[in-house]
């Protein structure tokens, strides 16, 4: 099984190359973000609180998160694999996630992290907040999602690293090209 973490901060590209490997690998993409988005849409319970956490620009608990995601792995289970895509954020979800998979038979093939500069991915992210129109792309929201990525996010890669699974892209460039590199990687996975 191939389980892939598609790692960078908020408007590095996770998204569309996400989309790119699914197809391409037949995974089965996890995105915390979709997920939180699909329950603030239908209004869960769960959806009315990630709303109102998100709305003040902060991270969904690694409780909340985690339980979330071992579900949709779970609903999942005859998948070739998974891609974790905005996940995870902490060293304690990392480590959540390494005994979870542990605990089903599986483990983390590789990570792979979009290296971007902030300058570019304050441009993408102003252009997405004019097509989609999604609120945690706001600003005021973004600049703090953006911090958090640094401050917090980021040092997951040096968990990753020790276990040998760590390898890292240029995120600026043409998609294609991109995918060019990430796939080169990600075949030696298998």
């Amino acid at each position: 099984m191939l389980n892939l973490v598609l790692f960078g901060p908020p408007g590095a590209g996770k998204g569309t190359q996400s989309e790119k490997l699914i197809e391409k690998y037949q995974l089965v993409h996890i995105s915390t973000g979709d997920i939180f988005r699909a329950h603030i849409k239908n209004q869960t319970e769960l959806g009315q609180q990630v709303s109102q956490i998100i709305a003040e620009g902060n991270l969904v608990p690694d409780s909340v998160t985690i339980a979330m995601l071992e579900e949709e792995i779970k609903k999942n289970e005859s998948a070739k694999g998974f891609i974790f895509d905005g996940f995870p954020r902490t060293v304690a979800q990392a480590e959540a996630l390494d005994n979870f998979l542990a605990s089903i038979g599986q483990e983390i093939s590789g990570v792979v992290a979009l290296d971007v500069t902030e300058e570019e991915l304050t441009e993408r992210i102003a252009k997405r907040q004019q097509i989609s129109g999604r609120a945690d792309d706001a600003a005021d929201k973004l600049q703090k999602r953006i911090e958090e990525y640094f401050s917090k996010t980021i040092h997951v890669l040096p968990y990753y690293e020790k276990q040998g699974k760590l390898d890292k892209v240029n995120g600026i460039g043409e998609i294609e090209t991109i995918f060019k590199s990430l796939t080169t990687i990600i075949d030696q996975y298998k």
